[in-house]
Protein backbone atom coordinates (compact mmCIF):
# COMPACT_ATOMS: atom_id res chain seq x y z
CA UNK A 1 0.00 0.00 0.00
CA UNK A 2 1.37 3.38 -0.95
CA UNK A 3 1.97 5.96 2.18
CA UNK A 4 0.98 9.75 1.49
CA UNK A 5 3.21 11.36 -1.62
CA UNK A 6 4.75 8.36 -2.56
CA UNK A 7 4.31 7.64 -6.11
CA UNK A 8 2.59 4.27 -7.62
CA UNK A 9 1.92 2.76 -11.07
CA UNK A 10 -1.08 3.89 -11.69
CA UNK A 11 -3.82 1.11 -11.22
CA UNK A 12 -6.17 2.48 -14.04
CA UNK A 13 -4.97 3.89 -17.05
CA UNK A 14 -5.88 7.44 -17.26
CA UNK A 15 -5.73 8.86 -20.45
CA UNK A 16 -5.97 12.37 -22.38
CA UNK A 17 -5.91 12.58 -26.19
CA UNK A 18 -6.88 15.40 -27.97
CA UNK A 19 -6.94 15.89 -31.62
CA UNK A 20 -7.21 19.37 -33.49
CA UNK A 21 -7.20 20.53 -36.72
CA UNK A 22 -5.64 24.71 -37.07
CA UNK A 23 -6.06 26.45 -40.03
CA UNK A 24 -2.27 27.77 -39.51
CA UNK A 25 1.00 25.91 -40.61
CA UNK A 26 2.69 23.36 -39.26
CA UNK A 27 5.33 25.40 -38.22
CA UNK A 28 3.70 27.67 -36.39
CA UNK A 29 1.75 25.52 -34.12
CA UNK A 30 5.07 24.22 -33.01
CA UNK A 31 6.84 27.31 -32.30
CA UNK A 32 3.36 27.74 -29.80
CA UNK A 33 4.46 24.48 -28.15
CA UNK A 34 8.14 25.68 -28.06
CA UNK A 35 8.67 29.06 -27.61
CA UNK A 36 8.24 30.10 -23.92
CA UNK A 37 7.06 33.58 -23.80
CA UNK A 38 4.33 32.07 -25.86
CA UNK A 39 3.74 28.82 -23.78
CA UNK A 40 3.05 31.15 -20.84
CA UNK A 41 0.44 32.78 -22.26
CA UNK A 42 -1.84 29.74 -23.21
CA UNK A 43 -0.67 27.03 -20.77
CA UNK A 44 -3.48 25.87 -18.12
CA UNK A 45 -7.03 26.22 -17.83
CA UNK A 46 -9.48 29.31 -18.41
CA UNK A 47 -8.81 31.60 -16.07
CA UNK A 48 -5.52 30.25 -15.19
CA UNK A 49 -2.41 32.78 -15.05
CA UNK A 50 1.61 31.48 -14.52
CA UNK A 51 3.42 33.71 -12.33
CA UNK A 52 6.38 31.10 -12.92
CA UNK A 53 6.97 29.96 -16.06
CA UNK A 54 9.98 28.15 -17.25
CA UNK A 55 10.47 26.01 -20.26
CA UNK A 56 13.65 24.51 -21.28
CA UNK A 57 12.82 23.22 -24.49
CA UNK A 58 15.08 20.81 -25.73
CA UNK A 59 15.73 17.27 -24.98
CA UNK A 60 16.92 16.74 -21.50
CA UNK A 61 15.45 20.28 -20.53
CA UNK A 62 13.56 20.87 -17.34
CA UNK A 63 9.97 22.36 -16.94
CA UNK A 64 9.07 24.03 -13.76
CA UNK A 65 5.71 26.05 -14.03
CA UNK A 66 3.46 27.58 -10.89
CA UNK A 67 -0.04 27.82 -12.40
CA UNK A 68 -2.58 29.88 -10.58
CA UNK A 69 -6.72 29.94 -10.59
CA UNK A 70 -8.96 32.67 -10.72
CA UNK A 71 -9.17 31.49 -6.84
CA UNK A 72 -5.69 32.32 -6.30
CA UNK A 73 -4.60 28.96 -5.45
CA UNK A 74 -1.10 27.91 -6.79
CA UNK A 75 -0.57 24.79 -8.55
CA UNK A 76 2.92 24.09 -8.76
CA UNK A 77 4.57 21.34 -11.65
CA UNK A 78 7.53 20.18 -12.64
CA UNK A 79 8.92 18.01 -16.01
CA UNK A 80 11.61 17.59 -18.03
CA UNK A 81 11.58 16.81 -21.94
CA UNK A 82 12.49 13.67 -23.85
CA UNK A 83 12.41 14.20 -27.70
CA UNK A 84 11.97 17.21 -29.38
CA UNK A 85 11.83 16.84 -33.38
CA UNK A 86 11.02 19.83 -35.17
CA UNK A 87 8.19 20.79 -36.28
CA UNK A 88 6.91 17.06 -35.77
CA UNK A 89 6.75 15.51 -32.35
CA UNK A 90 7.18 16.47 -28.93
CA UNK A 91 7.63 14.15 -25.83
CA UNK A 92 7.75 14.98 -22.46
CA UNK A 93 6.87 14.36 -18.60
CA UNK A 94 4.99 16.50 -16.18
CA UNK A 95 5.05 15.95 -12.56
CA UNK A 96 2.07 17.76 -10.67
CA UNK A 97 3.35 18.83 -7.29
CA UNK A 98 2.50 19.39 -3.89
CA UNK A 99 3.73 22.73 -2.12
CA UNK A 100 6.79 21.10 -0.93
CA UNK A 101 8.01 19.96 -4.35
CA UNK A 102 6.84 15.87 -4.37
CA UNK A 103 5.50 14.66 -7.23
CA UNK A 104 1.84 13.64 -7.01
CA UNK A 105 1.14 12.69 -10.50
CA UNK A 106 3.62 12.08 -13.54
CA UNK A 107 2.40 12.16 -16.93
CA UNK A 108 3.36 11.10 -20.28
CA UNK A 109 3.05 13.97 -23.32
CA UNK A 110 3.02 12.99 -26.75
CA UNK A 111 2.02 15.94 -29.11
CA UNK A 112 2.31 15.21 -32.79
CA UNK A 113 2.13 17.87 -35.51
CA UNK A 114 1.08 16.65 -39.52
CA UNK A 115 0.29 18.85 -42.17
CA UNK A 116 -3.21 18.46 -43.21
CA UNK A 117 -4.27 20.15 -46.75
CA UNK A 118 -2.42 23.30 -46.04
CA UNK A 119 -3.67 23.20 -42.09
CA UNK A 120 -2.13 21.70 -38.98
CA UNK A 121 -3.30 18.46 -37.40
CA UNK A 122 -1.72 18.47 -33.43
CA UNK A 123 -2.51 15.66 -31.48
CA UNK A 124 -1.92 15.34 -27.62
CA UNK A 125 -2.04 12.06 -26.02
CA UNK A 126 -1.23 12.03 -22.50
CA UNK A 127 -0.91 9.02 -20.10
CA UNK A 128 -1.00 9.12 -16.42
CA UNK A 129 1.90 6.30 -15.65
CA UNK A 130 2.18 7.16 -11.59
CA UNK A 131 0.09 8.67 -8.74
CA UNK A 132 -0.15 9.31 -5.22
CA UNK A 133 -3.63 8.54 -3.39
CA UNK A 134 -4.34 12.12 -2.95
CA UNK A 135 -4.42 12.76 -6.72
CA UNK A 136 -7.30 11.62 -7.57
CA UNK A 137 -9.31 14.64 -8.45
CA UNK A 138 -6.70 15.99 -10.14
CA UNK A 139 -6.43 12.95 -12.35
CA UNK A 140 -10.10 13.56 -13.04
CA UNK A 141 -9.76 16.84 -13.83
CA UNK A 142 -7.02 16.20 -16.19
CA UNK A 143 -9.23 15.97 -19.46
CA UNK A 144 -11.09 19.17 -18.85
CA UNK A 145 -7.78 20.80 -17.90
CA UNK A 146 -6.14 19.77 -21.58
CA UNK A 147 -9.32 20.98 -23.03
CA UNK A 148 -9.28 23.94 -22.05
CA UNK A 149 -5.52 24.82 -22.56
CA UNK A 150 -6.12 23.80 -26.00
CA UNK A 151 -8.94 26.27 -26.46
CA UNK A 152 -6.45 28.94 -25.33
CA UNK A 153 -4.25 27.88 -27.27
CA UNK A 154 -6.42 27.62 -30.37
CA UNK A 155 -7.57 31.53 -28.94
CA UNK A 156 -3.77 32.89 -29.16
CA UNK A 157 -3.07 30.87 -32.52
CA UNK A 158 -5.94 32.51 -34.03
CA UNK A 159 -4.92 36.31 -32.97
CA UNK A 160 -1.34 35.72 -34.14
CA UNK A 161 -2.06 34.06 -37.41
CA UNK A 162 -4.52 36.37 -38.54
Amino acid sequence: MATKNELIDNPVRQEVNITRIFDAPRELVFKMWTDPELLKTWWGPKGFTNPVCNFDVRAGGNIHVVMQGPDGTRYPMGGYYHEIIEPERIVFTSLKEDDEGNAEIEVHNTVTFSDENGKTRMTLHAVVMKSTPEAVAAIQGMNTGWNQSIDRFADLLASINK
